[in-house]
């Protein structure tokens, strides 16, 4: 194996830690609160929610008793999906998290990397590390993942389509929807144009231009940034709703769904939740036909409400005293992630900041994608990086018993060592498209808020693992591209040293076989990080039907991206909003029939 290959990829590990080392950006509530309200006068404070009885609820600012529709979770899908079936019935969306309207650590690209690194109880993100000791984060704001992540707007292929056994018709209704309301074109960094350039020249072919569509080649993409850098998240489809039958509660957590069991199947009638205060409320489906309950809270937040509402493995359930509403063995499996691995370019002056712009769809299995421009001062570089760092004792070199106060020391020393070039330059990185290792989540505990234990077992597939060193052939062959020797000038002393520091450099906490210096494999496998794109565990024909109804069960739905056994096109986002918007169109339909001229 050529010795580029493991050099570049070392670069890149002490840049990840320092992509995610920055403080929150103090927001106070009244400021959040002031600026937006009169736009969305039909959000409010769960707190806000009151309960005429311990059987029945109000809705926020009317006089009703219940609601046609409870949607648990206001994400990528919950937003579009609530905003469509607003447009005929009432419906009550519950947010975890708070509103990302006036929050800059969320609106502005620049910050884009904040926001995942806030660990505050406000943060839009919760950091979590899986079993396989892989860092991730997980979404806690309304807008859900569209509101952390890179923005990159891309739609699922035709097969995907076809596959899923979604109405194209209504498919390419809905894409333009969201796309009318959000979705912008890129202003081209020139880091971009070098990595589409360097594609071209490797083989990745044909150029097609700017499309959301998913063609094999290399293209750019749409973004839910503006032209200013300002964010357009999935929140920003509620505009589209009905006012008068939408009520949006945020810092509304959900702790179970309720369930009427006298018939021969359980029934949903209503939810239980908590206010940002830690009071209790109760809110009840309307008794019209045709009225349900949607959960829509992720691939994680999903089939962990099943589970702790009853619906579950029977064994699980019971180890911790959950009343077992129905027994299925499938809820919380099939959990997978795809791999991510990255190389960093260090360059030899400052490059603009960009996020995901260009991305090369290839035939083998791999998506290649660019970012840029993550300049960071000298001080950060001194500086403690807080719950993801190794100044707290999470060195993946060393093993967990051996992460000592002066092996922390040393690793802080080192680190001062690290040259000004690793702190410009750019990220190319290459993703599994459809990964065949699969994990599972379970409950650690009844307490909603205690992330569940997740196991997604990177690599125990073979083909992911060879995927994996496809993906980084071509990433090796990108680097020595000539679209990047104007950017990668840096001399022996300052590679050596980039060399030295990655080998103690903590990206994830995978103990490292750092004597297998020349397998890619092993590469891949000491790499890997996340890009967000997890799915799974509440799939199509183990836990729901193909309309989405949780199997056996009457009045309750999941819809979102835990339904999924592969990820949509080279990022997910696009196809979870379309997903809400279909979705809500085919409720509607069904409901009201065809006439309902949606």
């Amino acid at each position: 194996m050529a010795v580029v290959g493991p050099v570049i990829l070392k670069l890149l590990l002490p840049l990840i830690l320092l992509w995610l080392n920055f403080n929150s950006l103090p927001l106070t509530q009244a400021s959040k609160w002031e600026s937006w309200k009169d736009q969305y006068p039909f959000i409010k404070a769960a707190s806000s929610f009151s309960s005429s009885s311990s059987s029945s609820s109000s809705n926020v600012g009317s006089k009703k008793a219940n609601y046609d529709y409870i949607i648990v979770g206001g994400g990528t899908a919950g937003c579009p999906l609530a905003a469509t079936l607003s447009q005929k019935f009432s419906v009550l969306l519950l947010e975890r998290g708070g509103v990302p309207f006036a929050n800059a650590n969320v609106s502005f690209m620049q910050n884009f990397h904040i926001s995942l690194a806030d660990t505050s109880p406000s943060s839009a993100s919760q950091i979590f590390v899986s079993t396989d000791g892989v860092f991730n984060a997980r979404a806690k704001i309304l807008g859900g993942g569209s509101c952390i992540n890179a923005g990159f707007y891309s739609r699922a292929s035709s097969s995907y389509i076809k596959k899923a056994g979604w109405d194209s018709k209504l498919v390419n209704e809905s894409y333009p929807w969201i796309e009318k309301q959000i979705v912008h074109k890129p202003n081209l960094a020139p880091w971009q144009r070098a990595v589409r350039d360097g594609l071209l020249e490797v083989g990745i072919s044909p150029f097609n231009g700017f499309t959301y569509d998913h063609v094999y080649g290399t293209k750019f993409g749409g973004t839910i940034f503006d032209r200013f850098g300002r964010r357009k998240s999935a929140a920003e489809l509620l505009t589209s709703a009905n006012p008068e039958k939408l009520h949006v509660l945020v810092h509304a957590t959900v702790q179970k769904i309720e369930f009427d069991t006298s018939g021969k199947k359980p029934r949903a009638v209503g939810v239980i939740f908590k206010d940002e205060n830690g009071n209790t409320h109760k809110a009840f489906l309307s008794k019209r036909r045709g009225s349900e309950i949607i959960v829509s809270s992720g691939a994680i937040g999903s089939p962990q409400i099943l589970m702790l509402s009853g619906i579950g493995p029977k064994k699980e359930l019971e180890k911790l005293n959950i009343p077992v509403v129905l027994d299925n063995k499938f809820v919380g499996k099939g959990m997978s992630d795809n791999p991510l691995n990255t190389i960093f370019v260090p360059t030899n002056r400052p490059v603009e900041q960009s996020l995901i712009q260009t991305v090369g769809i290839t035939k083998m299995g791999v998506y290649i994608e660019a970012s840029s421009g993550y300049g960071q001062t000298e001080d950060s570089i001194h500086c403690n990086h807080g719950v993801v760092s190794a100044e707290i004792g999470q060195l993946s070199t060393v093993r967990p018993k051996q992460r000592t106060q002066e092996a922390i020391e040393v690793y802080k020393r080192n680190k001062k060592n690290v040259p000004q070039e690793a702190f410009r330059g750019g990220f190319i990185l290459g993703k599994i498209a459809t990964p065949l290792s699969t994990g599972k989540i379970s409950l650690k505990s009844t307490n909603i808020d205690d992330i569940p234990s997740v196991t997604f077992n990177y690599f125990s597939h073979p083909r992911d693992l060879k995927r994996c060193v496809n993906g980084i052939r071509i990433m090796e062959k990108l680097v020595k591209s000539k679209h990047f020797t104007n950017y990668t000038q840096c001399d022996k002393e300052t590679l050596d040293k980039l060399l030295n520091m990655s080998v103690q450099a903590n990206i994830n906490l995978i103990p490292k076989n750092t004597n297998d210096t020349e397998s890619l494999e092993q590469f891949c496998k000491d790499t890997v990080i996340t890009i967000w794109h997890y799915h799974g565990g509440c799939h199509v024909g183990k836990v729901v039907t193909s309309d989405y109804r949780v199997i056996n069960v009457h009045k309750l739905r999941v819809i979102d991206g835990s339904t999924f056994t592969e990820s949509p096109g080279t990022n997910p986002q696009a196809t979870l909003m379309m997903m809400g918007r279909y979705m809500g169109v085919q409720i509607l339909r069904e409901r009201l029939g065809r006439a309902a001229g949606l």
